[in-house]
């Protein structure tokens, strides 16, 4: 049976208070459900006086062959993770841009301006699947480091004499 190369997760968002005089709140992914939950988007989940949690929606989250690799180094990091980047789409209101379990990705995606971008928990079922297709399609491939020509300075100086019209 081949694994899945796509799967739905479902992405928790908390609203944090802020004690800064710039801002009063800030949004950040806090959390990936193992799948999407039967909830509307942006169901409310609890609220404290310094936090309200919200069900944010749900994402696909594609795995490609040529990351196998980068799986691996998630999976093997000690502190398995998906990134979640939310963008404003108005005054106050988020979608759900993207959501990645490569590693590699996150940080790209983490270097960019007007997203928020966090990585969170990678639940155990999530684990589970990138292992299996991580064993059923990496390829082992070993760094050969490229061998260099040395350089001939008498012929980079032929060469310029010919340019310059002088000839030899």
């Amino acid at each position: 049976m081949t694994p899945e190369d796509r799967f739905e997760v479902g992405i928790i968002v908390a609203r944090r208070r802020l004690k800064g005089p710039w801002a009063s709140h800030a949004w950040m992914p806090v959390a990936a459900l193992p799948a999407a939950p039967a909830a509307p988007a942006w169901t409310p989940l609890g609220e404290t006086e310094d936090e309200a949690t919200f069900y944010a929606g749900a994402y696909e989250v594609s795995l490609h062959v040529a990351e196998t690799a980068h799986y691996r180094d998630n999976l093997v990091s000690g502190q398995p993770s998906l990134w979640v980047a939310l963008r404003a789409t108005g005054d106050e209101t988020y979608e759900i841009a993207t959501v990645t379990a490569d590693p590699y990705e996150g940080e790209a995606m983490a270097e960019g301006i007007g997203e928020i971008v966090e990585a969170v928990a990678m639940p155990p079922e999530i684990q589970a699947k990138l292992l299996a297709f991580f064993e059923a399609f990496h390829i082992e491939r070993t760094f050969e480091k490229r061998k260099r020509d040395r350089a001939d300075p008498e012929a980079l100086a032929r060469r310029a004499r010919i340019e310059s019209g002088r000839g030899e």
